[in-house]
């Protein structure tokens, strides 16, 4: 049985350990170091009181890391918002599983996300993470193993990793806060090789408009990292002109009615509330940021 946070948890917040016995010394910088800003969001979020995530997997990692948080400036909005994201993320992906038992998972620019964990899949079910090297060599530090469950350790660019990973199962490919950070060129470049290879699956990622790139490159977080944003999309059906077989099936835009769920925003901060307001009042400021799925 899958288990996933499709619907708000209210459930007490994660404890994670009082005192890691551990102690991981990160060196990130740049676009790998903003792996940081989402694992310190969903591992806050989880010690809120009203967390939705729930996951004691981040808020342990984030424990043990040795790395000064402070300098990323996260606030309690982005965590709520972070969390927020993830959230659906995980509902596509369960639904994906539960629809193909027998799927593959290719989580790409996976992070120090525990999305494995917290959906917890069926052993039917291959599920692949996918980062740079030292990126996976620091997971295998703070993570646990578990079957059905591959680590890769490459840049998502390159095309010898995609052997590592066989076709012939109905896939769903995630790539969450990633491909705004390749050249613009490579992302339908990266898109076509994975539908060439497994045939037959849903891909999901998130996406800023150019305006809505602009914003989030000088947020404070972003900007702590020194990380440069590349890629944008205005019309998302132009993959599917692009990429033949590829196809939209789902495009919230930010604070989406029909993805996000109002009682997680009403527990923002009241600015925070009011600019959700002024996205919805304004649809075209709204699709700055987007959440979509294709079929393939």
């Amino acid at each position: 049985m899958v288990r996933s946070q499709t619907t708000r948890n209210m459930a007490r917040p994660v404890q994670a350990d009082p005192e890691p016995s551990l102690s991981e010394r990160v060196t990130l910088t740049r676009e790998r170091e903003t792996l940081l800003i989402t694992l310190y969001a969903k591992g806050e979020e989880s010690r809120l009181r009203d967390s939705l995530l729930n996951d004691r997997f981040a808020a342990s990692a984030v424990r043990r890391i040795d790395y000064d948080f402070r300098k990323l400036g996260v606030s309690r909005d982005d965590m709520i918002a972070l969390a927020m994201r993830a959230h659906i993320f995980d509902g596509w992906t369960s639904d994906f599983i539960m629809r193909h038992p027998d799927a593959t998972v290719l989580h790409l620019g996976c992070g120090l996300d525990s999305r494995v964990f917290r959906i917890d899949p069926p052993l039917s079910v291959r599920w692949f993470d996918l980062d740079y090297p030292e990126v996976v060599a620091l997971r295998r530090r703070l993570y646990p193993e578990r079957q059905g469950y591959t680590l890769i350790g490459s840049p998502v660019t390159e095309s010898g990793w995609l052997d590592d990973v066989p076709s012939g199962r109905p896939t769903m490919i995630i790539a969450e806060g990633l491909l705004m950070y390749l050249r613009p060129d490579a992302v339908p470049r990266l898109i076509k090789r994975l539908v060439a290879h497994f045939g037959h699956g849903e891909l999901a990622f998130d996406a800023f408009s150019p305006f809505g790139l602009w914003l989030v490159s000088h947020h404070r977080a972003v900007r702590a990292t020194g990380a440069t944003l590349l890629w944008s999309i205005d019309e998302p059906r132009e993959l599917e002109d692009r990429i033949p077989g590829l196809k939209l099936r789902n495009d919230l835009t930010a604070y989406d009615p029909r993805g996000y769920d109002p009682a997680q925003i009403a527990r923002m901060s009241w600015p925070a509330r009011l600019t959700v307001l002024f996205l919805s009042a304004f649809p075209p400021l709204g699709r700055m940021g987007r959440l979509l799925r294709y079929q393939f």
